[in-house]
């Protein structure tokens, strides 16, 4: 069956992203307990492209379906996690980009560089972290994974903060985020 990607955030309502999120259907990665444990040679750079031992992984439905085994434990390390075995995977600075934003009913929805989907709220935070001269934006994913938000959505959100008032601040999913890092 071909992969068809989610529609364009702009012509969804909450209910369809909803949709959108609960059709994705991901590996129960948390209920694996792989003893084997071995390097991936793989690396997801700062900009999200996939690389396998230096060269990128340029099959779209590749990256996708690796992207469903992605986990990041206490210590911040990502692993690729299969029932069998647990792969470290070098992420140098987020496992997914935020490509694209929507502010609907009053909540935030993210587009990832891997064509999920995600609502900004408890469950998937919003963080402000670097400095004024260089901050950064990023949106919890699942499993402790992050997408950083890329500079386009980062302007999105910063427009839609500014709608609202002056304090830098957006709300979603019952919760108000700061946009200053701290």
């Amino acid at each position: 069956m071909p992969y068809e990607p989610p529609p364009e955030l702009a012509g969804l309502s909450l209910a369809q992203i909803a949709e959108q999120v609960a059709r994705r259907k991901l590996p129960p990665v948390e209920q694996w307990d792989p003893q084997e444990s071995a390097d991936s040679l793989m690396r997801i750079t700062a900009d999200g492209t996939w690389l396998h031992e230096g060269s990128p992984i340029t099959r779209t439905a590749m990256v996708r379906a690796f992207s469903g085994l992605l986990t990041r434990d206490a210590s911040g390390g990502h692993w690729l996690v299969t029932p069998f075995q647990k792969l470290s995977i070098e992420v140098e600075d987020a496992a997914f980009i935020a490509v694209d934003v929507r502010e609907t009913e009053n909540n935030l929805a993210f587009r990832l560089n891997s064509d999920e989907l995600i609502v900004a709220g408890p469950q998937n935070p919003i963080r402000a972290a670097g400095d004024a001269d260089s901050p950064a934006l990023y949106v919890g994913v699942r499993r402790g994974l992050e997408a950083r938000l890329n500079r386009s959505t980062y302007e999105q959100l910063a427009e839609i903060a500014l709608a609202r008032g002056d304090d830098w601040s957006v709300t979603s999913g019952g919760m108000t985020f700061s946009l200053l890092p701290s």
